[in-house]
């Protein structure tokens, strides 16, 4: 049987995470800060697991250096979850804004830019749950395509002028990270310079925008976090286990949405996916999912002690993804492997996507990479192809001895 040290995880969610921080979360869950119980066993109102979330939120205030006016929330239901929260949440807001009477209520649009199947998802929970209760009741939104590249099999982002952005929209929302194709905005640091580039001075003035960055939270800088009105990303790839989303929310946001239904023309939200019911309790208004919270908050202390914060979190994923990529480029020109996203401005820092030239060879590709301790690099089931997934407890050293093992190919 292999051990840990010999093998390369590429997974693409639920992804490795630090050996040194799941060590601590063992021990944490035999015997939590010597208190002869398991962090699993303690109460979620008690004074040790406020301690562990209260921390949790300091430190990642401070990675990602989040304005005071906005909230950090830990939820429940993924990203999919947040599909459907950020319509009923966000339309409840803008009722509130426009408190005239029901029948004068005219609604809004929503935006969506759609760049792959995660967007496209989110896009379609729109459509359903605000198209009319029943026939004779006006829809309580209108969702609608602000840009899309799914004619080109979402293998690359909008450009700039292939945008539409609706003037009075309600929000504007996009996937910052697409991880079955492979496709990524470009980073703070490229963002000003790319035709890419998510182009936030074009999103009217007033209209809020909605990101979903659950596969690369927490790897770089966030581009312009002040022009945000919620941000998500489930734990799963760089934080921690799955079970815990979180969420940053400006404050003028958390709205009390049984309020906004009783004006009529905007639907009901389930109380634990009322923004404001969360932040008015802590994120503790039920029982939270204690341990993914748990191992989320050791790896952000230890991406505070240990990485470098942000700036080396982002140097290291670069690097990685650089590599690979010029080794896949490389490949390519010989005729044995075809990248997917062409566009190096437009190309997935965390998902790297590519398949294999030649009848049968990507199977033994990736039978030979399993052999050597490569493990979890077949591609989603809706696309196939081959996927190697970079988030932060991938080390470049696993990188490195993944290139080598594609240039012996």
């Amino acid at each position: 049987m292999p051990t840990r040290e010999q093998v390369h995880n590429f997974a693409a969610g639920p992804s490795p995470l630090p050996t040194t921080v799941l060590e601590e979360a063992a021990q944490g869950l035999l015997n939590y800060e010597d208190t002869g119980m398991g962090i699993c066993e303690l109460s979620h109102r008690g004074k040790e697991f406020k301690a562990v979330i209260e921390g949790a939120e300091a430190n990642l205030r401070s990675l990602l250096s989040i304005p005071d006016n906005y909230t950090i929330l830990f939820s429940q239901g993924g990203g999919t979850g947040q599909f459907s929260a950020v319509v009923l949440n966000l339309l409840s807001a803008h009722r509130l804004a426009h408190p005239v009477p029901a029948e004068q209520f005219t609604p809004p649009p929503i935006d969506y830019v759609l760049t792959g199947a995660w967007s496209s998802k989110a896009y379609a929970e729109a459509q359903r749950l605000t198209s009319p209760p029943f026939p004779s009741c006006p829809a309580f939104a209108a969702p609608r395509i602000a840009a899309s590249t799914k004619a080109t099999k979402w293998t690359t982002l909008p450009k700039r002028e292939e945008y539409d952005f609706s003037k009075d929209a309600a929000f504007v929302y996009y996937c910052e990270n697409e991880t079955i194709n492979g496709i990524e905005f470009p980073s703070a640091s490229a963002s000003e310079s790319s035709p890419y580039a998510f182009p936030f001075d074009l999103v009217p003035e007033g209209v809020n925008i909605v990101a979903d960055y659950s596969s690369s939270f927490i790897s770089r800088p966030i581009p312009h976090i002040e022009k945000h009105a919620v941000i998500y990303a489930g734990a799963q790839k760089n934080l921690g286990p799955s079970g815990v989303t979180v969420l940053i929310v400006r404050n003028d946001l958390l709205v009390d949405t049984t309020e906004a239904a009783k004006l009529g023309a905007v639907p009901h939200t389930p109380i634990t996916y009322e923004y404001k019911i969360l932040a008015d309790n802590g994120s503790l208004y039920n029982t939270p999912p204690t341990f993914p919270i748990y191992v989320s908050a050791l790896v952000l202390k230890h991406l505070i002690d240990n990485k470098g914060g942000l700036e080396g979190l982002e140097e290291t994923n670069k690097a990685k993804a650089e590599l690979l990529y010029a080794t896949l480029d490389e490949a390519e020109k010989e005729g044995k492997v075809k990248c997917v996203v062409k566009e190096k401005d437009a190309r997935s820092w965390m998902n790297v996507t590519f398949e294999i030239v030649g009848e049968g060879k990507e199977k033994a590709f990736l039978e030979g990479a399993d052999k050597k301790g490569f493990r979890q690099l077949k591609g989603h089931r809706s696309v196939g192809g081959v996927r190697a997934s970079l988030y932060n407890a991938v080390t470049l050293e696993s990188v490195q001895a993944l290139c080598e093992f594609i240039k012996s190919f």
